[in-house]
C-alpha cells in the first residue's frame, strides 16, 4: 500500500468513526486527492464529492473567489486555497473540504512562484487554515506529494 493509500484508508477510518463528511477544491492535483480517497473500501461513507477548478473562471464562478484575488495575490496563492476550501464546504455541505492549488510544472514557474510551490487549504468547523509548500521533482512528483500532504492535513484536523 502507496504512502497516499495509507493516508486515505486511516482518513477514511476516522472521519467513518466520527460520521464526518469530505470535500474537495483542486487545481494543480486535478481529482487525485478525491480519487485516493475514493480508491478505500467505504470512502462513499465520507467522500461527498469534489470540484475539480483547473480554470479560474471555475474556481471564480463555482468556488467563489473573489476576482480580485484572481487577478491580485493570483490563483496560486493563501487567498485562493482559502477561498476554495471555504467554497466547497459550503457548496457540498461538508464537515471538512480540502483545497489545493499550485505550479506542478514543468512551466508555468515563475521567480515569485516557482515550479513545485503548493498552496493547499483546509475548511471546517473550527475555521480555515493555508499551508504553503515547496515541492521537489517532476510534475508527477508535484501532484502526488501535494495530494499526501492534503491527505495529511485532513487526518490533522480529524484528529483535533
Amino acid at each position: 500500500m502507496s504512502g497516499q493509500a495509507v493516508l486515505a484508508a486511516e482518513l477514511v477510518r476516522l472521519a467513518t468513526q466520527q460520521s464526518k463528511t469530505l470535500g474537495t477544491a483542486e487545481s494543480l492535483t486535478a481529482g487525485l486527492i478525491a480519487a485516493t480517497v475514493a480508491d478505500i473500501s467505504g470512502a462513499s461513507a465520507v467522500l461527498v464529492g469534489g470540484v475539480i477548478s483547473y480554470d479560474p473562471r471555475v474556481k471564480r464562478d463555482v468556488l467563489g473567489v473573489p476576482q480580485t484575488v484572481i487577478d491580485g495575490p493570483g490563483v496560486v496563492s493563501e487567498p485562493c486555497a482559502r477561498q476554495m476550501a471555504e467554497g466547497a464546504r459550503a457548496l457540498l455541505k461538508v464537515d471538512i473540504a480540502v483545497s489545493a492549488t499550485g505550479v506542478a510544472g514543468p512551466t508555468g514557474g515563475t521567480d515569485e512562484t516557482p515550479v513545485g510551490t503548493v498552496y493547499i487549504g483546509l475548511a471546517d468547523a473550527r475555521g480555515t487554515a493555508v499551508s504553503h509548500f515547496r515541492f521537489d521533482g517532476g510534475r508527477q512528483a508535484v501532484r502526488a506529494q501535494a495530494t499526501a500532504a492534503a491527505l495529511a492535513l485532513v487526518l490533522t484536523s480529524l484528529k483535533a
